[in-house]
């Protein structure tokens, strides 16, 4: 179920995200190549999977065929009602842990988070400001979201904390920049072969 909504995101945001893309890319290359400054791919290729993971995020978060509607202020309220084994446990509990995972990531890796309450301040914020957004576009307020949000950045969070830590104990070359720019190569061409294996985004076929 999780599936199937990323890549219906993917299809209905495809026209958006391609125009976006091409612009931000050759506009960043041609900073670069004025400004004289070094290409790192890799750094380069997770500032941009951060921009579609927001583009993803506000079509998710906006779409009103995704939801209910109302407000819920008692926290756990949702969760516990829900069968550990169902789909909507699985949409509606697993669902909002795993899409701010990325988020925690992202801004850890950006700002350098070195304390778990900077991403759960900002995790709060964002997470606060997307249900009140979408109450206010015919969709629902659930306190449970905001908090299964706060833990999936936090997450993230550990997340970034525990590949550095393990970064710093590598040997040398598993440091360098030409390392990481290959596995982002290898993450572009698995990303590539399950789109097309899926067949799920409709500009494609």
């Amino acid at each position: 179920m999780i599936e199937n909504t990323v890549l219906k995101t993917l299809n209905s945001i495809w026209p958006m995200l391609t125009i976006f893309l091409v612009i931000i890319i050759s506009v960043r290359i041609a900073y670069l190549y004025i400004n004289h400054e070094k290409f790192v791919f890799y750094k380069e290729f997770i500032t941009l999977f951060f921009i579609i993971y927001v583009l993803m995020l506000f079509e998710l978060v906006t779409n009103r065929d995704l939801g209910g509607s109302g407000v819920n202020l008692i926290p756990f309220k949702e969760i516990l009602r829900y069968d550990l084994k169902s789909e909507l446990f699985k949409y509606n509990v697993i669902g909002n842990l795993v899409m701010f995972l990325p988020f925690g990531y992202f801004v850890s890796h950006y700002i350098k988070a070195s304390k778990v309450s900077h991403i759960f301040i900002l995790t709060a914020i964002a997470s606060l400001t997307i249900e009140l957004v979408q109450l206010q576009i015919g969709r629902a307020f659930d306190i449970d979201d905001v908090l299964l949000n706060i833990a999936g950045g936090i997450c993230g969070f550990l997340l970034y904390i525990g590949l550095n830590a393990i970064k710093k104990h590598l040997p040398g070359i598993f440091r360098k920049d030409i390392f990481y720019n290959i596995v982002c190569i290898i993450l572009i061409l698995i990303i590539a072969y399950l789109t097309f294996r899926y067949k799920g985004i409709g500009w494609l076929f």
